[in-house]
């Protein structure tokens, strides 16, 4: 199974169990076994590099798994919980770039202080009169 930043993980590793799904299907729901969770053992992996494994075990933990029972069907939930353990992992590898810190334009910081002016003046506007000493 492909995921983000170049690695591999071979399907021998994910573990794949079904159990009686919740969902929808009437009587066929309680005698198939058509939920599935994939779980993947980070620690176990012989495909991804310490780094990875860090990066993944402190962003999900040593385990990461997806559950599908959306669909009658063992196999398509069986791709469903693939591509959500794969969405998973590929978040958890993606690292963000910096943000890097911009200054406000000069026609923005106008723009501002123009707002800032017309709401003072508005709430000018709404004072009752002076009493004069």
């Amino acid at each position: 199974m492909q995921i983000g930043a170049g690695a591999e993980i071979p399907l021998a590793e994910i573990t794949l169990r079904a159990s009686r799904s919740s969902g929808p299907g009437g009587q066929h729901a309680n005698v198939t076994a058509s939920r599935i969770e994939a779980v993947f053992d980070v620690a176990g992996s012989t495909s991804l590099t310490d780094a990875q494994k860090q990066l993944i075990t402190k962003r999900l933990g040593p385990r990461v798994s997806a559950v599908a029972q959306d669909a009658r069907s063992q196999m398509q939930n069986r791709e469903l919980a693939l591509t959500r353990l794969r969405e998973r992992l590929e978040a958890a590898l993606r690292v963000e770039p910096p943000r890097t810190p911009t200054r406000p334009t000069r026609s923005s910081q106008a723009r501002r202080l123009e707002a800032k002016r017309q709401q003072g003046e508005l709430k000018r506007g709404r004072r009752g009169p002076q009493a004069e000493d």
